[in-house]
């Protein structure tokens, strides 16, 4: 999986008060939760936006005034009218315990049913899995080569070694649906 470091700098203050001030100073306040321990601490916005602005997942790799931390990002705050980041919250990763993070999908493959004229849909452009950090991927990719008019793919369709889907899986990841071109082509055939 691919990671980001961030530099932060470590704050002391609490509140809606504190948070006010740093965001004057043009940082972004943050929490990194986890493990029984809390932190607080402040990034600076243009160091966190690759993070934020992409459709990858990442593992963030925080220097906390010198003290090293890995997290992944759980919620992230943004203001209503300026879209502006308000605030970040981090889950601190601890070795030998799974991870539950987003990971973007990607589909391969030419479907059959597009073929004879289906539009292929994305459903879910993330799924939510559970597994190492070490056994994490990029991405998951699912062919959709088989797929034929009106067929679709849930995540309980999907395995995956290492992985453990969070995402339920009556969730459709993708399917081809009937056009009036498809539909056509049915008729013809007959």
């Amino acid at each position: 999986m691919k990671t980001i470091s961030v530099k932060a700098v470590k704050r002391a203050d609490f509140g809606k008060k504190a948070a006010k001030a740093i965001r004057r100073e043009g940082m972004v306040p943050c929490v990194l939760c986890g493990n029984g321990e809390t932190e607080t601490f402040s990034v600076d916005p243009r160091e966190i936006k690759p993070l934020i602005y992409t459709p990858n997942s990442y593992i963030v790799e925080f220097d906390i005034e010198g003290k090293k931390e890995q997290a992944v990002l759980r919620e992230a705050q943004f203001h209503p009218v300026r879209e502006e980041i308000l605030h970040l919250d981090f889950y601190r990763i601890a070795e030998g315990k799974p991870v539950s993070i987003a990971i973007p999908v990607r589909l391969t493959g030419n479907a059959e049913g597009v073929k004879v004229g289906g539009k292929l849909a994305l459903s879910a452009r993330k799924l939510v899995v559970s597994a190492l950090v070490e056994n994490l991927p990029d991405e998951i990719v699912v062919d959709v080569t088989e797929l034929g008019v009106g067929k679709t793919i849930f995540v309980g369709d999907l395995e995956f070694e290492n992985l453990k889907f969070i995402t339920p899986a009556t969730t459709a990841v993708c399917a081809v649906r009937v056009t009036r071109a498809s539909r056509g082509a049915a008729e013809a055939a007959k």
